[in-house]
């Protein structure tokens, strides 16, 4: 299992903060940074610039709302960081949620599967570098795009569900996971979308998995910190849902937290449930200003162990 780091998570860090944390995140032995496009930096854009701070790290968004952007403009925006990156991106793109597509941007929600599979018909064929002949519901494109020196990116589809992981396994290259624990991967991620890339006669999907991570010895001052920094999580529908299969109230109950023998014991377990990639996402803890370093050399350990 590869070990990688969500960067910029939990804190207001300018641009030069983020380019100087994954340039480290290389230097530090992970195998890849994944970095969110929810509020703040445009991650496509963000990545691209990292291009040139880094050389070897794979460089992942985790991930890029579908709907206010066209297929083909994604397309086109992520071959350009595909150019910028020496061919290191890896796309994770995801429905995002209906109170931000429609409370915030006043978008339509209606029907995400469709949506989805509607659009990676059209992203798929465009990012390959093939012609984009698509009559749908919702898209209705013929298009064709070239960016010299690139390749397709693997595209990762932010999957939870029974309906949208089988989507993701059989029009996708895998699956990016955020608060889904070990029981849920294990038992229901994992089989599901494997499954459904089997039949479709697609190669064993990736699986990123995100977790909140603290290594300290204040064990409930962490869990604390995690169900307060990461409480959203627990009211949107979608992580409501696995965290219900999971058994887990909120983030503290699938966060990562205790001394580096119990998680390294943690990160197995995900291995052992199928995890391909998993990503730390660092936060403070209160009590402990001490704990975020000390997870940060930790998951640096691991990552060079497992690379």
């Amino acid at each position: 299992m590869r070990i990688g780091l969500n960067a910029g998570l939990g804190r207001n860090a300018t641009l030069d903060d983020l380019l100087t944390q994954i340039a480290a995140a290389e230097r530090d032995g992970f195998a890849s940074v994944w970095v969110s496009n929810i509020f703040s930096f445009d991650a496509l854009m963000l990545l691209a610039l990292a291009g040139s701070h880094t050389q070897t790290i794979e460089l992942g968004t985790a991930v890029v709302p579908t709907y206010p952007r066209h297929p083909s403009a994604l397309a086109q925006q992520a071959l350009t960081a595909k150019a910028a990156t020496g061919n290191r991106l890896a796309l994770g793109i995801g429905l995002s949620h209906k109170v931000v597509i429609e409370g915030m941007l006043g978008l339509s929600y209606t029907k995400p599967i469709r949506h989805m599979r509607e659009y990676l018909a059209v992203l798929n064929a465009l990012l390959s570098g093939n012609p984009a002949s698509f009559q749908g519901e919702e898209y209705r494109v013929n298009a064709q795009l070239s960016v010299p020196g690139t390749k397709a990116p693997p595209v990762l589809v932010a999957a939870l569900g029974e309906q949208m992981l089988k989507l993701a396994g059989a029009q996708s290259d895998g699956t990016v996971v955020w608060m889904g624990g070990a029981k849920y991967l294990g038992e229901t991620a994992v089989p599901s979308i494997a499954k459904a890339a089997r039949e479709a006669g697609r190669a064993a999907p990736r699986i990123v998995a995100g977790f909140p991570v603290a290594v300290t010895a204040k064990t409930d001052a962490a869990r604390l910190s995690a169900s307060k920094v990461f409480a959203v999580y627990a009211q949107l529908p979608s992580y409501r849902a696995v965290l219900d299969i999971e058994g887990a109230a909120g983030a503290a109950d699938v966060a990562l937290i205790g001394s580096e023998e119990e998680v390294a014991a943690q990160v197995k377990r995900l291995a052992d449930a199928g995890v391909t990639d998993f990503t730390a996402a660092l936060y403070d803890v209160r009590d402990d200003p001490e704990a975020r370093e000390r997870t940060y050399r930790f998951m640096s350990a691991l990552a060079k162990d497992a690379g």
